[in-house]
């Protein structure tokens, strides 16, 4: 049963949301019209994206528990620029924040390859260095909207073919996340670096520059999603997104990839972000006390660990000891 529950996990969570959906609906009709349903899709958007690159970094058997310190940094980076110096592009603000995150990977990566620190106390201290770092270029004060430009607070709400940009920011993410993931070199070692160190070392690839290239793409992302956030919500503070690193994870243990390295795909990314957007936005139109979420939300992420265990139990596993229970059988035989 637990196999086969593992097998069809994704399809299993996939209708899941649709029933969620669908039940929310039925009580209140307005939860499954278009223009719900996109404006839901569109408010889970950064953490799809966010959780893509928290992917990545589990599948090395890292945690980047900075993803969100690292948005606030860049954010409020951007921010203040738009401020003081409103001529900047918004495409050079967009792409500066990007580099920024990237910077921020990299330093996370380069101290766990190099310095073989743990990556759960790297990123804690990282993190706490971003947000202090945001209080000094603050003082600890707020950029609102009035003190953004047009152009910087327009261009998510921006619609193409009837969605957001932010949401075609997340469709092009997830299709070039997968198609790095699936079809390029370096995104298949991260797969064999998380999932067995002895076979990438043997095969020539290096697992702790997979952990580097792995936070400098989660930098990046984290980086990319702090312009995103700022001018969707129009206010720079120093406490934004605070906490928002632990829905991240839990994105990606609902989706089933494995905090173990070498287990997950693009798809359950997706639907273990949709699953949470779809918690966050139905629970309160049904009057679900904001303590309940939490109870629920951790209930699931609880269930999706033990899911996840389940399946590190790998057959390939069963087969060396099967065999080595073999040769043993022989030699007393003998």
């Amino acid at each position: 049963m637990w196999q086969q529950l593992l097998k069809h996990r994704e399809a299993l969570l996939g209708g899941v949301i649709v029933l969620m959906v669908l039940a929310i609906g039925s009580r209140v009709p307005s939860f499954i019209g278009p223009g719900n349903l996109v404006e839901m899709f569109n408010d889970t958007s950064i953490l799809i994206i966010l959780a893509l690159g928290q992917m990545m970094v589990l599948l090395t058997k890292g945690i980047d528990l900075s993803m969100a310190a690292n948005l606030a940094l860049t954010g409020m980076i951007v921010a203040l620029l738009n401020f003081h110096y409103p001529a900047i592009p918004v495409w050079a603000l967009l792409i500066l924040a990007t580099a920024l995150g990237l910077v921020m990977g990299m330093i996370n990566g380069l101290l766990v390859w190099k310095m073989g620190i743990p990556a759960i106390v790297v990123t804690l201290g990282t993190m706490s260095i971003y947000r202090g770092i945001i209080f000094l270029l603050s003082d600890g004060g707020w950029i609102n909207s009035h003190q953004m430009s047009a152009d910087f607070l327009g261009l998510p709400r921006a619609s193409l073919l009837g969605l957001p940009l932010l949401s075609w920011c997340a469709i092009a993410a997830l299709l070039v996340v997968g198609y790095f993931l699936r079809y390029s070199r370096t995104g298949r070692a991260l797969y064999t670096a998380g999932g067995n160190a002895t076979a990438a070392y043997y095969t020539g690839i290096n697992a702790g520059k997979m952990q580097f290239v792995s936070f400098c793409l989660s930098g990046a992302l984290a980086g990319f999603c702090g312009y995103l956030w700022i001018s969707r919500f129009a206010v720079a503070y120093v406490d934004v997104a605070n906490g928002f690193e632990l829905q991240v994870v839990a994105a990606c243990v609902i989706g089933g990839i494995s905090t173990m390295g070498g287990t997950g795909r693009v798809l359950g990314c997706l639907l273990g972000a949709l699953f949470l957007g779809v918690i966050n936005n139905a629970l309160p139109v049904i009057g679900v006390s904001p303590f309940w979420q939490m109870a629920i939300s951790g209930t699931v992420i609880v269930i999706a660990v033990l899911l996840n265990e389940r399946g590190n139990k790998r057959k390939g596993r069963l087969i060396l000891r099967d065999a080595a229970l073999a040769r043993q059988k022989v030699a007393v035989k003998s």
